[in-house]
């Protein structure tokens, strides 16, 4: 049994110029905050506890929303009681939620600790993400066609992000995290990819098992773009991003803030991305941006939350 979010969405088959759909995931994040991370085998005790809305798909919508994007949003949430909380941003920001379905079983949830330095680490169990596959997608093709960014990450099964990055009909920024393994046609399709610095060197072992890959970031995201993709954005935490496409190699310093909390802020980084590609901006100029929408939100707790708002005012990069 499934219901929908009763929000009017587009219907049409070709892509609206503006306008990003995102095909995602829909988490509770259940966050901890503790002094240090834990050593294997090690019990800590945790400094407080709180549940916050996420998950990937969900937050890179509201990124983009809260900046003032036109958003719909493809996915799923359980019918718990953590559903409704874990829906109350992306109402809020106005993301249009009508192709978000509630599917029987609990919603996906997120186990996140954060500790004093702002660096956290995320172990996600899908629930109800794991409904969002080939045919779920399928089902609506009409508004993933008429995107003309489709937003894609790895929190939902492959068969939806193979059939999501097949119904594009605009541009697919395919943000692959966590790393699952996908076709080539779909892989190929991305433009860009977004990951960042581990993801890449899985993705080249994925791409070319034993290969011995050089370390540098530069060459990492070469060895990409020399495999086939049409681009990549290379995410790199405090140190920025890195930018590389037929039209060169960008390097976008990260503007120089005190993190509390880094959690969401790759998604907040790809929101951000997309809005600005949807509006025509080039890459380079998208990956600007977004490169200070990220460095926002790790000066606050949470993921959405911490997102920047229309008016709000962005860190200066130093370029």
């Amino acid at each position: 049994m499934s219901s929908s979010h009763n929000r009017k969405t587009l219907k049409t088959e070709k892509p609206i110029l503006g306008t990003v759909v995102v095909v995602g995931s829909i988490n509770i994040d259940q966050v901890v905050s503790v002094n240090r991370h834990p050593l294997p085998g090690e019990t800590l005790i945790g400094n407080d506890l709180e549940l916050l809305p996420g998950g990937k798909g969900a937050n890179q919508a509201v990124a983009a929303a809260s900046l003032g994007g036109k958003v719909a949003l493809v996915g799923a949430v359980g019918d718990d009681s953590t559903a409704t909380a874990a829906m109350a941003i992306l109402i809020a920001s106005g993301v249009d939620t009508v192709e978000v379905e509630t599917v029987e079983g609990p919603t996906g949830l997120a186990l996140i600790t954060v500790c004093e330095n702002g660096e956290n680490t995320i172990v996600v169990v899908p629930g109800a993400n794991a409904f969002v596959d080939k045919a779920f997608v399928h089902a609506r093709q009409a508004l993933v066609a008429s995107a003309c960014v489709v937003v894609l990450q790895g929190e939902i099964p492959r068969s939806g992000i193979m059939e999501a990055a097949r119904l594009a009909q605009g541009r697919v920024l395919l943000n692959l995290a966590p790393v699952i393994k996908l076709d080539e046609a779909t892989l190929h399709l991305a433009d860009p990819l977004v990951v960042n610095e581990h993801e890449a060197s899985l993705l080249l072992n994925l791409l070319k098992p034993g290969t011995d890959f050089p370390g540098a970031d530069r060459k990492i995201a070469q060895e990409l773009l020399d495999w086939g993709m049409k681009s990549v954005v290379l995410t790199r935490g405090a140190k920025g991003a890195l930018c590389v496409d037929d039209s060169g190699t960008l390097d976008v310093a990260a503007p120089v803030v005190t993190a509390r909390d880094t959690s969401g802020a790759g998604d907040a980084f790809v929101g951000a991305l997309s809005l600005k590609l949807a509006a025509g901006q080039s890459l380079q100029d998208a990956v600007r941006y977004a490169v200070r929408v990220g460095a926002f939100a790790v000066q606050s707790r949470g993921t959405q939350p911490s997102y920047p708002r229309v008016g709000d005012l962005l860190p200066q990069s130093k370029q």
